[in-house]
């Protein structure tokens, strides 16, 4: 398959290209924004920022990194039910690039920037998910070979834009030109929709249509029942915001506290229901949620990149590499520069290892990876009391990580659609990114125990945390292979 005109990209179809290019820019506007986003918040008024807390930071920036993973669930049924998945990541990225305009608004009011926080999280929950369906379907049945391919150039966009945004919007928002960074980030995503629209046609009908369109009367329940929801939610806030007690912190909280139940109450439904499904469904979805519980542990701890590891990298370390001065939201340049690099290792190191290393085990690998990364951020950390440290610890930090990531990351959405029983196929894969959105809401408020720890005893109980789960994890590895009816084939070489 190839473009009306014969036009491939690097033998795919052309399609690839349109997409490649939207969710490159579109990883810039979001990577872009997350670098800066932490130290604006913990900024000074009289540095144009919040004055928040660096801990009310932390929060903030975990539960929105958390939402943000939640809402691809809505987001893909609004794709199947409504808009059809072009729509929807057309709509989703003008949205996005709506809330990055609002931030970019140089006004003293923090109104526009909550505003922008929420167009952000609405329009990536519509785009997101859907641009990956797309990139599947431009491939016909049965070409495997070739939609794998494509989907490995897929993420080395994704990579690319988030190695350059952190770089051009860290330098741009440098001297508290924040909103000039946020700005940058909204050009982003605007020449991701430019490309996006110029290359329609390139898309040949994919995603045009919903799967399974609502009827009539079922769209009207279902504004109805969003417009309640919304209007529930806006007075529970207005009642609350009465009290007076409504606060940006205790807000995180909530949001929270809601966020873990999603999961207890969706596996709960799962098992505790008919469903017809059999004893072996059954067995593999208590072995699944070991390997979620694994998953949510390994994002807390990662994804503090971009606040407690961010505010790190501003306030302890000497900003410079190979004697150039550099930012501190260069530093999150460094975590997508390994994945490029790394990820062809690992894929041909899983490919030679074969079935002689088990899905928990390559799981507890990932939380030892991630665990001793702490371990060395508290040595850098206890180094940092007599003065600043060399950016380099950070670099190591970042490269031990991404050894977890790769570990995690690919095998985890692999996994969740073999162990899915069959009655929850479709679902599966949005509760695998439940497990970031739970890591992600409660690694922003471990910044809670900078109260009674110091900084070094902080990295060590969050390392001790995923150490003990990692360890844990491989000592129950044969049981666990067992529950997944994962074989192991001796003969594989």
């Amino acid at each position: 398959m190839s473009n009306g005109d014969g036009r491939t990209f690097f033998g795919h179809p052309w399609g690839l290209a349109t997409l490649f290019s939207t969710e490159m820019w579109e990883r810039f506007s979001w990577y872009g924004l997350r670098a800066i986003l932490a130290t604006f918040m913990a900024a000074s008024p009289a540095h144009q920022g919040l004055g928040l807390s660096q801990e009310t930071a932390q929060a903030v920036v975990g539960v929105y990194g958390a939402l943000i993973y939640l809402v691809a669930l809505p987001g893909g049924w609004v794709a199947d039910r409504i808009l059809g998945a072009r729509r929807s990541v057309f709509w989703g990225g003008f949205v996005i690039m709506l809330g990055h305009i609002s931030m970019a608004i140089p006004v003293t009011t923090p109104f526009f920037v909550w505003l922008g926080l929420l167009l952000i999280i609405t329009g990536t929950g519509l785009l997101k998910p859907n641009i990956s369906v797309m990139v599947g379907r431009l491939y016909p049945e049965g070409d495997d070979g070739r939609r794998d391919s494509g989907f490995s150039l897929f993420y080395l966009g994704i990579n690319l834009g988030a190695f350059f945004a952190p770089i051009v919007v860290g330098w741009l928002a440098a001297g508290d030109r924040w909103h000039l960074g946020f700005g940058a980030a909204a050009v982003g995503m605007a020449l991701g929709l430019v490309q996006y629209v110029w290359g329609g046609k390139s898309l040949r009908g994919v995603g045009e249509r919903p799967g399974l369109r609502l009827t009539r009367r079922e769209r009207r329940r279902f504004t109805g029942i969003a417009l309640g929801a919304v209007a529930l939610v806006a007075v529970a806030l207005g009642v609350w915001a009465a009290t007076g007690t409504l606060t940006v912190d205790r807000l995180t909280v909530v949001i929270t506290v809601l966020i873990l139940i999603v999961p207890i109450v969706y596996f709960a439904y799962i098992l505790l229901g008919s469903h017809n499904l059999t004893e072996d469904e059954r067995i593999r979805m208590k072995a699944y949620i070991w390997l979620f519980v694994a998953a949510a542990v390994f994002w807390m701890i990662y994804d503090l990149a971009p606040s407690k590891l961010l505010f790190f990298a501003a306030d302890h370390t000497d900003l410079s590499l190979f004697g150039l001065p550099i930012q501190a939201a260069t530093t999150q340049s460094f975590n997508p520069l390994f994945i490029m690099i790394f990820v062809p290792v690992f894929a041909a190191l899983w490919l030679k290892l074969g079935t002689r290393v088990s899905t928990p085990q390559k799981f507890a690998f990932a939380l030892v990876m991630v665990g001793l990364s702490f371990v060395v951020m508290a040595l850098a950390a206890a180094l940092a009391g007599t003065g600043r440290v060399s950016v380099w610890w950070l670099v190591l930090v970042y490269l031990v990580q991404v050894f977890g990531e790769l570990s995690l990351s690919p095998v985890g959405l692999s996994v969740t659609t073999k162990l899915a029983p069959e009655a929850f196929k479709g679902q599966m894969l949005g509760v695998w990114f439940i497990a970031t959105s739970v890591g992600d809401a409660v690694g922003g408020q471990t910044g809670r125990l900078g109260r009674v720890l110091s900084d070094p005893a902080y990295y060590l109980v969050l390392a001790a945390m995923a150490i003990v789960a990692g360890a844990a994890l491989f000592m129950f590895a044969k049981k666990l292979r067992v529950m997944m009816a994962e074989h192991h084939d001796p003969a594989m070489r």
